[in-house]
């Protein structure tokens, strides 16, 4: 939870609504909140006495569970899974933003010449090479 400062500070993830206005923000009773917690669907934040704290995106993430299973019919295993998804894939965009990202920056180097070494095909056998940069090499 960041340091307390102007409302208007306060992120999407910032914990900082009490389970009655995180129900009343997402239209749901306290104990369904609370029973969504235990069954892992959404898990808030917990303050060092055990209460729990809910984000703006707990709220929205709630509403989503409230939409797909009332308008869409949805039981919640299902839901839970479609969260557990959901968030892998969100991971998974993430890590390939990580490496487009490093492997730009790879070939801007490589482009520049300051590459860390080279790129060498080597054909498929049971050889052992070993490699060595030019500058270690030992001219014959």
């Amino acid at each position: 939870m960041s340091p307390r400062g102007d409302v208007g500070d306060l992120g999407p993830d910032d914990s900082v609504l009490v389970i009655s206005v995180a129900a009343e923000l997402s239209g749901l009773h306290a104990q369904t909140l609370r029973t969504y917690d235990r069954l892992g669907i959404v898990t808030p934040e917990r303050t060092s006495g055990g209460g729990r704290r809910y984000s703006l995106r707990d709220v929205a993430l709630l509403r989503e569970v409230q939409r797909l299973s009332q308008d869409e019919g949805v039981n919640l295993a299902g839901i839970k899974r479609i969260i557990e998804l959901t968030n892998q894939v969100d991971a998974l965009q993430s890590r390939v933003r990580e490496l487009v990202d490093e492997l730009a920056e790879l070939r801007a180097g490589s482009a520049r010449g300051r590459a860390g070494g080279e790129l060498v095909h080597v054909p498929r056998s049971t050889s052992v090479v070993v490699w060595r940069p030019r500058h270690q090499r030992e001219d014959r």
